[in-house]
C-alpha cells in the first residue's frame, strides 16, 4: 500500500501537537510534513522529533507562500491547526490577521497550484467563538447559527474570515472544524484578564487535546465518507464536558 503524505501545521500547540502524536502512531500509512517557525522555543520543542522516522520538519513561516508551497507540494492531506489565538490575538489584531487569514490564503493558493488540486483534502480548524457567547436559552450551539463574535474578539473575527476563504475557495475537499476550549492540565497557566471578557453564565463544552488530535488523524483515513467533506463542524467533548463558566471559575 502506498503511503499518503500529510502536511500538518501547529504542531507546537495543543491540537496540532496531539494530531502529530497520533499520526506518528500510524507512520506505516502516512509520511508527515510540518512547517515550524524557527524561534528558540520552537526549536527546543521540536528537538526530540528532528530524527523521527517519517517526519520532515520544514523551518519557515505560514505567512510566506514559498514555505507553504514547499510543504503542500506532494501532500495528500492538509491539516491546518496553526493559529494566533487569544489573548495574544487581542493584544495584536494585525498580527492575528496576518497569521490566521494570511496562512489560509497561502494554503488555498498552494493547493490550487498543484497538478491535481481536487485530490488534496483540507481540514482546517475554526473556533466556536465565531458564534459568540452561549447564554441560555440559546446555549446549544449549531454550525448554522449566525456568526456574531463578541466585540473586539480579534481571534474569532479572523477565524470567520479564514473559514469564508475556505468555503468560497472552490476546492473539492475541505472541512472546517470549529474548536472549543481545550482543557489543558495547568489551567492556572492561562491566567489573563481575557477570562473576564465573557458572561459568567456562558455555557461551555470543553474537549481534550487528545480527542481533537484523534479527529485530525482520523480525517486522513480511507474510511472517511464522502459526505464528511465540504461542511462545518463543532468540536466538543460531549455532555460530561459541559460546564457553566462561573462554576469553572
Amino acid at each position: 500500500m502506498q503511503k499518503k503524505t500529510v502536511f500538518i501545521t501547529g504542531v507546537t500547540g495543543s491540537m496540532g501537537g496531539a494530531g502529530l502524536e497520533e499520526l506518528l502512531r500510524r507512520r506505516e500509512r502516512f509520511d508527515l510534513v510540518t512547517l515550524v517557525r524557527p524561534s528558540n522555543t520552537n526549536r527546543e520543542k521540536m528537538k526530540a522529533l528532528e530524527q523521527e522516522p517519517g517526519l520532515r520538519i520544514v523551518w519557515g513561516d505560514l505567512t510566506r507562500y514559498e514555505d507553504v508551497l514547499e510543504c503542500i507540494t506532494g501532500a495528500d492531506f492538509v491539516l491546518h491547526a496553526a493559529a494566533m489565538i487569544s489573548p495574544a490575538a487581542d493584544h495584536d489584531p494585525q498580527a492575528a490577521r496576518a497569521v490566521n487569514v494570511g496562512s489560509m490564503e497561502n494554503i488555498i493558493r498552494a493547493i490550487k497550484a498543484q497538478s491535481d488540486p481536487d485530490s488534496i483534502k483540507l481540514l482546517t480548524v475554526g473556533s466556536v467563538a465565531m458564534t459568540g457567547d452561549r447564554l441560555a436559552p440559546l446555549h446549544v450551539g449549531r454550525t448554522g447559527d449566525p456568526l456574531k463574535p463578541s466585540v473586539y474578539d480579534a481571534y474569532a473575527c479572523t477565524k470567520i474570515d479564514a473559514e469564508r476563504l475556505v468555503a468560497e475557495s472552490g476546492l473539492k475537499y475541505w472541512a472546517s472544524c470549529r474548536q472549543t476550549f481545550i482543557a489543558v492540565p495547568d489551567t492556572l497557566a492561562l491566567m489573563d484578564p481575557i477570562m473576564y471578557h465573557q458572561p459568567l453564565h456562558t455555557c461551555i463544552e470543553l474537549c481534550t487535546a487528545h480527542d481533537s488530535g484523534l479527529l485530525m488523524a482520523n480525517a486522513c483515513e480511507d474510511d472517511v465518507p464522502e459526505a464528511f467533506w465540504r461542511s462545518f463542524y463543532n468540536i466538543g467533548g460531549g455532555p460530561a464536558a459541559r460546564i457553566v463558566f462561573v462554576d469553572m471559575m
